[in-house]
Order: structure tokens, then C-alpha cells, then sequence
């Protein structure tokens, strides 16, 4: 991991008003009450594997955050993270969001949970928080995709806010330019 070298940008705040950890466990969900339900991993297609990243039922499953510079602690705005699960299931165990193309007809690109490749860092598992401009709930905020910590030298076209998108059957999954989708993160008990 990269050695941080650039000025530190504000924290992101839960629910509570305290300062995400990495490495603590969040629920994820819509700042609007009638966004949907907390984020979770479910199914696209009726086979069991990949699992995607959606909104599912009111309980959700918790997410952590490791930020992509080496010894941060607080998870910050407008920095590159990882957003991982620990949750096993039956098809393997998943670790962090990665964004994928799910077909070749709409090249719509979801989030779908999946292991790190080893050796070269990967850019499609880093994934941004910013400030909802207005703010809707409190301390609500954008989930972005743009890596630019990653590779700073990069250009990236694809850069843009992770959403809702809802499909076939009413399910609600994750996605680049998605529907904009304004999130809280709400510390998990336990």
C-alpha cells in the first residue's frame, strides 16, 4: 500500500456523529427513508454466484472500510477505500466491492463483491466518499468510483457516483451513475 502523501481531507461521520474507523463494521444505508432498505449482497440472476451489492431487507448486512493509504486509521472524504464484507456464503468467501461490467448489451457497470487479484492493486476496488451536496439526512454522503489515489496519473472515463439501479423482478442493485443514491453509515452492535 501506498505511504499517504497529500494533505488530510475531512472524516466521514456516522449516524452518531463520530468518525468512520477503518476496520469497524457499518451498516450502509440510504439517507431517504424511501430509498429502499440498508445495503446487502444479493442475487442477479437465480444461480448463486456472483453476489452483487444492493438493497435488500430492512436488516442489511455490515460493511468496513481499509483506506488505500498504508496507516490511516479514520476514514476520510474524498480518499480511496476499500468497502469490504466478511460475510461468508455458500458460493466462497467475498471480500471487498469491485465494479464489473454485468453484460455486454447495456455495458451497465454494477458493484459485485469478489477477491482482490493478487500482486498489482486493482482500481475497481477503490471507491470514494463525498459529501451529499444538499445534504439529506445529517451526515449523508455520495459513494463515488474515480481511483485517483490509486493512480494518480490515471484518467479515468468512467468516474462517476454509485447509485440504485432497479431491475427486472424489483431488485435493487449498486451501479455507476445509477439513480443517485445519498448514504449514511450507522455503526454496527455487537
Amino acid at each position: 500500500m501506498a505511504v499517504e502523501t497529500i494533505n488530510q481531507t475531512s472524516p466521514v461521520f456516522d449516524t452518531s456523529g463520530k468518525a468512520l474507523k477503518s476496520g469497524i463494521d457499518y451498516y450502509i444505508k440510504p439517507a431517504g427513508t424511501d430509498k429502499g432498505g440498508r445495503l446487502t449482497l444479493i442475487n442477479r440472476e437465480p444461480k448463486l454466484s456472483p453476489l452483487y451489492v444492493g438493497q435488500g431487507n430492512i436488516s442489511g448486512l455490515p460493511f468496513h472500510f481499509k483506506p488505500f493509504f498504508t496507516g490511516e486509521t479514520v476514514v476520510r472524504e474524498s480518499r480511496d477505500q476499500m468497502i469490504i464484507s466478511s460475510v461468508s456464503t455458500h458460493c466462497r468467501r467475498f471480500s471487498s466491492w469491485s465494479i464489473v461490467t454485468a453484460n455486454a448489451e447495456d455495458q451497465r457497470k454494477l458493484i459485485v463483491m469478489r477477491e482482490p487479484a493478487r500482486g498489482k492493486v486493482p482500481d475497481s476496488i477503490y471507491f470514494r466518499i463525498t459529501r451529499s451536496q444538499p445534504e439529506v439526512d445529517g451526515n449523508s454522503y455520495i459513494l463515488r468510483w474515480c481511483p485517483t489515489d490509486v493512480c494518480p496519473n490515471c484518467t479515468f472515463a468512467d468516474c462517476g457516483n454509485i447509485g440504485s439501479l432497479v431491475a427486472s423482478r424489483g431488485k435493487r442493485f449498486l451501479a455507476l451513475n445509477g439513480s443517485e443514491l445519498p448514504v449514511v453509515f450507522e455503526r454496527a452492535r455487537g
